[in-house]
């Protein structure tokens, strides 16, 4: 099969005001406007969407919002459906997050929902699965991971199931300067891609896994390097255009490897 296209996606969570998502956008397209050899995604606060679809709809980096609900419209106020997300050019949709789930006590069922909604919308769910440090430290952490995926791709048909990216983010190394060795992460990646295989065979092969924890420029390319890391959501390291810009060179690098 062909190889899978690298993904690098920063995740800005609930900074940057309108008037600096501006300026960030021209300044990180003045950096890697004309790069190919990577998928540039930001995920970015709704109120910014506006805004940076203005900047970038015709540019080669794409942009996703957070989160959205499990309802395509209604009485929901506060509130984000998917249609709102594909009429601001979204194309992809972070879910699932340890933040959603620990601080707005998100299950897995809900998650499923929102998985299978984006699906259907026409956006691309980025999947977010990872475990705590006393679950890690317990020997738990590739069965907490295995139940996550297996529940939130839960009734996904094959094709579903190829369009969806999953990104492996361990609770103890987000924000915290602690990463997962490279090879930790790979053989998280790898058991990822094991589980998937038994949920749909070789589709499994065409899912792109990415990895999410204290990712910066200094430790992308070792990451990029391992068969089943297919790139990465980086948080803190992608509110810098300057400092994200390299981080997307070097993961390029790495990919080169």
């Amino acid at each position: 099969m062909a190889k899978r296209h690298p993904i690098i996606a920063g995740n800005w969570k609930m900074y940057k005001t309108v008037s600096e998502a501006r300026d960030y956008a021209v300044k990180l397209l003045e950096k890697v406007g004309d790069i190919t050899e990577v998928d540039v995604v930001i995920c970015a606060p709704f109120t910014a969407l506006s805004t940076l679809k203005d900047e970038l709809e015709e540019s080669i980096v794409h942009l996703g919002a957070q989160n959205m609900s499990w309802a395509l419209e209604g009485a929901y106020t506060g509130e984000i459906s998917p249609k709102m997300l594909t009429d601001l050019a979204c194309t992809y949709v972070v879910l699932g997050h340890s933040e959603r789930r620990e601080l707005m006590r998100e299950t897995d069922e809900d998650i499923a929902k929102k998985v299978k909604l984006a699906l259907s919308s026409g956006l691309i769910p980025i999947l977010c699965v990872g475990e705590n440090l006393t679950q890690r430290e317990g020997g738990r952490a590739l069965g907490i991971v295995r139940g996550q995926v297996e529940r939130d791709l839960a009734d996904l048909s094959a094709e579903e199931l190829a369009r969806v990216v999953i990104a492996y983010e361990p609770i103890w190394a987000i924000g915290t300067g602690k990463t997962a060795s490279s090879q930790d992460a790979q053989d998280m990646c790898a058991g990822i891609r094991s589980t998937l295989a038994g949920i749909a065979g070789s589709v499994a092969d065409e899912v792109k896994i990415l990895y999410g924890g204290s990712v910066k420029p200094d430790n992308i390319a070792e990451l990029m390097s391992k068969p089943d890391i297919d790139g990465a959501l980086v948080g803190g390291a992608s509110l810098d255009p300057d400092g994200f810009s390299k981080l997307i060179m070097n993961a390029i690098e790495g990919v080169r490897k």
